[in-house]
Formats: C-alpha cells, sequence, structure tokens
C-alpha cells in the first residue's frame, strides 16, 4: 500500500484582496480580467501579501499528499495560490467553503486524490444562544478517495480563538469539542475506533485544556503530537510573551493510529520569524528578520491505511 501524508497548516490571513486607486496600468486591467476579476469603471491593484511565498515553500517543503488550511480568505484566493505558487506540487483538487467568520478566514483542502463527498458544519447549532452556530468558522468534512479504492474522511477545524483571555474563551472550545465527536459518531457509529477518519486543524487551544478535553480524551482517537518529545510538540509562536505551545492537531480514529505505530509527525518551522527565539534551527531565506510564513507551523504526519 501506498504511504500517504496528510497535513494541517493555520497560514495566517491568506488574502487576494485589492487597492482601488486611479493608476491602473494596462497590464494590471489585463491581468486583472485574467485572473477573472472585471473592474469596470473602478481600478485596482491585487493587494498580494509577501508572506505567501513562504506560506508556498513551507508547503512544498512538507510535499503532503491532502493538506487541511485554515485562514484562506476564499475559494478564488486558494485556486489562485495554489496555480501560481504550487503548480509544482500536484494538487489538482482544491476546496474552501465561506463559513461564518466575520473576517473572512475560512477552512480549506488541497489534495493530490479526489474528492467523492464534502459537507459544512458551520450551521450546526449546539451553543446556548439559539441560532448561534457552534463552528465560529467551519468544520469541514471531506471524504478523498485513496488510491487503494477506500476512502478517507477529514474533517477540517478552526476553533475559537484564545485571544483576550483563555478562560473566558474555553466555554466554546468546548462545545465545539463536544460537537466534533458528535459528528464522527452520527457518521461512524457509537464507536467509531475503527472508522478511516482523521480530525485535523488549529483547535486553538494547548493541553491541558477543559475545552479540548471531550474530544482529546476520547478513547477511539489518538493526538499523534504525543510521539514526539514533550519540548518539541509546539506548532505555533506567540510573539509578544515569545511563548511556544501546541495549537495545532492531527487526530487519527483509533485504527489508522494503531495501524501506523512507528509514524512519528513532522513540524516545519523554517517559516518562523528570527524573532522567534524558542526556535534557534535554520530559516528560510527572506532578507528581512521579521518575514513569515504564519505564526503556526505545518504539522503534518505519514500514514497507511
Amino acid at each position: 500500500m501506498k504511504r500517504l501524508r496528510i497535513c494541517t497548516f493555520n497560514v495566517e490571513n491568506l488574502f487576494t484582496r485589492f487597492r482601488f486607486h486611479r493608476s491602473l496600468t494596462e497590464d494590471d486591467r489585463r491581468r486583472l480580467i485574467r485572473d477573472g476579476w472585471e473592474t469596470e469603471d473602478m481600478f485596482a491593484t491585487r493587494h498580494d501579501d509577501p508572506h505567501a511565498n513562504l506560506v508556498a515553500q513551507a508547503l512544498a517543503e512538507v510535499d503532503a499528499d491532502i493538506v487541511a488550511l485554515q485562514e484562506i480568505e476564499s475559494l478564488d484566493t486558494l485556486k489562485r495560490f495554489n496555480r501560481n505558487q504550487l503548480s509544482d506540487l500536484g494538487y489538482q483538487y482544491a476546496m474552501c467553503i465561506d463559513g461564518n467568520d466575520s473576517r473572512g478566514i475560512d477552512v480549506g483542502i488541497l489534495s493530490r486524490l479526489p474528492f467523492l463527498y464534502m459537507r459544512s458544519h458551520q450551521w450546526d447549532e449546539r451553543t446556548d444562544r439559539p441560532g448561534e452556530p457552534v463552528f465560529g468558522r467551519d468544520c469541514l468534512e471531506v471524504d478523498v478517495l485513496l488510491p487503494s479504492g477506500r476512502t478517507l474522511t477529514v474533517y477540517i477545524n478552526h476553533f475559537k480563538s484564545i485571544a483576550g483571555n483563555r478562560e473566558k474563551t474555553m466555554h466554546r472550545r468546548r462545545l465545539q469539542s463536544v460537537r466534533m465527536a458528535e459528528i464522527i459518531r452520527e457518521r461512524f457509529g457509537d464507536d467509531p475506533s475503527e472508522g478511516r477518519w482523521i480530525i485535523l486543524g488549529d483547535l486553538n487551544d494547548y493541553l491541558p485544556s477543559d475545552g479540548l478535553a471531550p474530544l482529546l480524551g476520547l478513547p477511539w482517537l489518538e493526538n499523534v503530537v504525543n510521539r514526539l518529545p514533550a519540548d518539541q510538540r509546539w506548532t505555533h509562536h506567540y510573539a509578544p510573551d515569545d511563548e511556544v505551545h501546541q495549537l495545532d492537531y492531527i487526530l487519527p480514529s483509533r485504527a489508522i493510529a494503531d495501524a501506523n505505530p512507528d509514524s512519528v509527525p513532522m513540524i516545519e518551522r523554517r517559516g518562523l520569524p528570527l524573532r522567534t527565539e524558542s526556535y534557534s534551527g535554520p530559516r528560510f531565506p527572506t532578507g528581512d528578520p521579521d518575514s513569515k510564513a504564519s505564526d503556526h507551523c505545518p504539522l503534518a504526519w505519514d500514514f497507511i491505511i
């Protein structure tokens, strides 16, 4: 059987937004129309975020078959990024569905393997406020067709941020964890241990966490990052305090985890800025000490099913 690699990466605001002004050149106009943006009487140039090149470099180094992404502006953004900066990686399949986030940061997926089915859970209601969705962004459910002919179901998440106050936001992450566990049971039964599924994403909290306990405490999945030494499990750098924690997770079903007992995840940290004193390893060359791919690191894991 072919060994596959799966990855999750919060790319920190991968946008293709526009600045509007009155000095659009004819070359700019042709480029905008080529990319599907009709400007009509308005004049604009695309706002290119310089960190996109570092995001692409990090993804190239990871070289995963399936990539779960967080903080993508739109499907158009993802397609354009894939076409222009990831063309050598063979991601024939891409999807991003607009979710609930007011800033327009959505979850998405890139894959070398075809999609069979997908479902958004952005309308799931499990909060204390009637009509309020439990997922502030989305939980994107995607069935991927494997080379073996089997199906792998991936769940892409971006839980409530701890920004402002970790304890005050803990309740919302707990609701999201409970709902994520319910979704797995609804699809794979009361004991989903033998199912072919993997939960991925930025769960926006570190362990121990009352918010993540309803999910990570379940016996029918594994947090594979725990296979790394304790001091190597971090995936996120918080610049103001130069703190590092694990906020990003790959949680395969017990059957997939047990079938790959010796597979240790990899964390690609070369996209971090030089100011990250907690990491003294190599960086991607940029010429700018503040440049970064993201404040998160791509987290990847190899498996066979």
